[in-house]
Order: structure tokens, then C-alpha cells, then sequence
């Protein structure tokens, strides 16, 4: 992305977040919500016509699971979509998880030829990041979202493209799956008889609670009564009652779920060793991140006990340089930092560095633990199995919450 365009991007971000004051910020945000009252009959336009099948959707007869959003980013999405994919193929399903590929490069000159020659410019195929034992782009190619989950989804196919019904049909035909994840797929109309799991973000259920592009919203909050299960992200044992009683006026029938994303350690980004979350405690570190909630990982860097010294923020997706990460290792050096801490998503797409750098880089892994509500999911997604294919089993031996089993509920707090 172009410095110029990133600069841009993030300005428009603090204006619709109120972060910034003055003229241009208050006259963006007059235009910015006009075109929001142009958007939102549009959003309902769409909606209206796959209701009434002037637009048709698409069954492909194996098990669908969406797992998207009402707002823009934030929610914690990826790591939902990877314990979710790793409990269904411990459970014996064949999952693949389609993607859009958000902020993917575009393919090689050469590639793009090589299919013009074949004839597949019209309908061009999904990517594949992965057939499950390897994957075969590079963080650019695939999007950081989908080469992340490539990489710690062992026995997962996980394919890219804007036309998710053809990436679903490619994975049945090619590698024989019965369950798709659909993700960030809550907008996604054409494919049908699915589960619909939306995310709410505890920290801020609604964002500013204004549609795109003056707010954060991609829909209307009464859209939310689609969902057939609601999973509130970021908890960490606080009441909720509040924020249930505002779902409940949209939507009486979802069960709603609550979950932590639970920091478990950190990783070197170029050797891949592991540090114990105490490794934190006292230590001088630089926060540097490209992702639409920077303060979320900033705080829960602080609650870990990190003295953070300097935090270096770009847009949501941003394809770091190499002369920016290098200037972030110069400011970690002169404020006396002992590491550079990034997201999981984040570290994906830092550049490669000739020489080892001056100050180690790790990223903070995160992953979903369910607090409570995990039966009512667990058994929606049971019930739809016996719907689609007969009971899975686990060949390997091992168990997991969606075989059929009884289940516990975890008690740990969240502390990002």
C-alpha cells in the first residue's frame, strides 16, 4: 500500500472513531455520513432481493458454518475461525475454510497469462493457500488471515476467493470435505442453509454504533437478528447483562456464547522460539501493529505486565517495508527496548531483514477459550451434522467437544 494511501486510511479511521477534531475532520465526517444514509438502503436492497430470490443463493449439501461480524474488524475473528476448524477435524470432519482474502496481491504477470491461455480469465478458480499438508502462497498472495490460519491448521484446506460457492464446490469435488467455514461470512448471501455465528465485540458491540462509511457498522444492529448464534468476544468475567438485554431486543432466539482470547506466549518471528507470558513482567518493549483495534493489543500487553516504551500503529492489513521496520528497530534501540512485540496476524507480513535485527521481534499468540454458553453452540453444530452426514467419529482416537461428549466450560478470565 502506498505510504500516501495508508496515511489516508488510518486519518479516515480516527475521524469516523472521533479521534480527531478541526475543520477536515468535521467535514469528512458530514460527508462521510451522508453517504452512510445512501448505504443503508442499499444494505436492506440486497437483503431484500435474496429474500424474495430475485438474486438466487446456493446449497451445496455439506455442512456451511459462518463465522462473521456486524462491524469492521476487530472482533477477534481469526482466532474463532481456527478453534472451530481444529474441533471439527479433531472431530473427523473434513473442513475447509473459505476466505476472501482481504488486502491479497494480486498473481504474478506470468500466472495471470498462464490462465488467459487456459480460458479461465471469465470464471478464474479460488486460491489455493493450502490443501492441508502444506501450503503453497506466500503471506501476499494468500492475505495474512489465510496464510495464518494455513500455517497452524494441520489436515485443513484453506481456499481464497471473492465467489465463495465455487471455492466451497472446488473443495468438495477436490479434496472430498463435508464442512465448510466460512470466514467473515455473515455478509456473504449466496451461500444457504448455514450457521450463521456473529461475533460481538464486548469492548464495542456496535462501534460507534453509525453505518458505513460515516460508523463501523456493515449493517443495520437490527440485521443482527439473523444470527443463529451470538459469540461475545474479549470477556473477561464482567457483567454482561447490559449488552445481553440490547442483543435480546434484536434477536430472542440465539443462544448467546461467551469467550476470552487468551494470550498463551510468545514466539520469535524469525527463530520460532517460545517465551512464557512472565518473559513480559518489568520488560521494556516497543508495540508495533497493523490491525483495526491496536489499543485492545496495547492494553493486554500492559495487563502482562510489558512497559511499553513506544507503539508504532499503521492501518488494518498493512504490508510493512522494510525501511519502516527498521526505523521502528532505530526507535527501539534509543528508548533501550529489549524486544518488539506484534500480533500473530501482524508478523506474517514483516519483511524479511538481511542481517539479524538489533532488538528480537516476537509475536504474542492468542488464542479462543469458551467461558459460557459453549453447550447451546456445541449442539446447534451437532444438530446440523446429523442434518447433513451421519455422526462424526475421530479415527485418530482423540475426542473433542463436537463429538458427542459432555462438555465442561472453561473459567479463565480474558486479558485481551
Amino acid at each position: 500500500m502506498p505510504r500516501w494511501t495508508d496515511r489516508f486510511e488510518r486519518f479516515a479511521v480516527d475521524v469516523i472513531l472521533e479521534r480527531r477534531d478541526g475543520k477536515r475532520a468535521t467535514l469528512l465526517r458530514a460527508l462521510l455520513y451522508l453517504l452512510s444514509l445512501l448505504y443503508g438502503p442499499l444494505v436492506r436492497l440486497r437483503l431484500w432481493l435474496y429474500r424474495r430470490n430475485f438474486v438466487h443463493s446456493h446449497s451445496l449439501g455439506c455442512l456451511v458454518i459462518s463465522v462473521g461480524n456486524l462491524t469492521v474488524g476487530g472482533t477477534g475473528k481469526t482466532p474463532v475461525v481456527e478453534k472451530l476448524a481444529r474441533e471439527l477435524a479433531h472431530a473427523g470432519r473434513r473442513v475447509a475454510i473459505l476466505s476472501r482474502g482481504y488486502k491479497s496481491a494480486s498473481l504474478p504477470f506470468w500466472a495471470r497469462w498462464h490462465r488467459a491461455a487456459r480460458g479461465e480469465t471469465a470464471h478464474p478458480g479460488p486460491r489455493v493457500v493450502s490443501d492441508g499438508k502444506r501450503a503453497f502462497l506466500d503471506p501476499f498472495l494468500a492475505g495474512d488471515e489465510p496464510y495464518m490460519l494455513a500455517s497452524n491448521l494441520q489436515g485443513v484446506v484453506v481456499l481464497t476467493g471473492k465467489n465463495r460457492v465455487r471455492s466451497g464446490l472446488t473443495a468438495i469435488r477436490q479434496w472430498g470435505v463435508d464442512t465448510l467455514l466460512l470466514d467473515d461470512g455473515f455478509q456473504y448471501l449466496p451461500l444457504q442453509e448455514r450457521i450463521d455465528i456473529v461475533l460481538v465485540d464486548r469492548e464495542a458491540p456496535f462501534g460507534n454504533r453509525f453505518l458505513l462509511p460515516r460508523g463501523t457498522l456493515r449493517e443495520p444492529m437490527s440485521h443482527i437478528r439473523r444470527a443463529d448464534i451470538l459469540l461475545v468476544t474479549k470477556c473477561d468475567g464482567s457483567p454482561l447483562a447490559e449488552l445481553k438485554s440490547e442483543l435480546r431486543r434484536y434477536n430472542r432466539h440465539a443462544p448467546i456464547v461467551e469467550c476470552a482470547h487468551l494470550p498463551r506466549y510468545l514466539s520469535h518471528v524469525s527463530t520460532g522460539e517460545k517465551q512464557p507470558l512472565s518473559f513480559l513482567r518489568g520488560l521494556r518493549v516497543v508495540a508495533l501493529s497493523g490491525i483495526a483495534r491496536p489499543e485492545s493489543f496495547e492494553n493486554g500487553l500492559r495487563k502482562l505486565g510489558a512497559e511499553i516504551v513506544y507503539a508504532r500503529r499503521f492501518a488494518d492489513h498493512h504490508r510493512f517495508s522494510e525501511q519502516e521496520l527498521l526505523r521502528v528497530l532505530e526507535r527501539a534501540k534509543a528508548r533501550a527496548a529489549a524486544a518488539i512485540v506484534t500480533t500473530e496476524k501482524d508478523a506474517v507480513r514483516l519483511p524479511f531483514l538481511r542481517t539479524p535485527p538489533p532488538v528480537p521481534i516476537y509475536f504474542l499468540r492468542v488464542e479462543i477459550e469458551f467461558l459460557q454458553g459453549a453447550e447451546a453452540l456445541q449442539s446447534r453444530i451437532r444438530e446440523k451434522m446429523r442434518e447433513r452426514t451421519p455422526p462424526p467419529f475421530s479415527p485418530s482416537g482423540r475426542t473433542s467437544s463436537f463429538a458427542e461428549q459432555p462438555v465442561v466450560n472453561g473459567t479463565h478470565p480474558a486479558l485481551l
